[in-house]
């Protein structure tokens, strides 16, 4: 989850405690909406969130667009 943050830091400039924040958010908010065994799921993704598995990680929550509507980029 560190890289998400720094991600976050990087392409916002907003302060580490306050992109903590919103990632905590954005994670909590997916796991109230998708189904539970996804949820679980992106605990594990969170958790287990490295450089190597970061593109991984990545495409899966972009295909996550999809359940709330967003079309997937071509």
């Amino acid at each position: 989850m560190n890289e998400i943050i720094q991600r976050l830091i990087d392409k916002t400039g907003i302060p580490e405690d306050k992109a903590s924040i919103a990632v905590d958010t954005v994670v909590n908010f997916l796991k109230e909406k998708l189904p539970a065994p996804v949820a679980g799921q992106l605990d594990g993704l969170m958790t287990s969130a490295s450089s190597e598995n970061a593109g991984a990680m990545a495409a899966g929550i972009g295909a996550l667009g999809g359940l709330f509507g967003q079309k997937q980029k071509e």
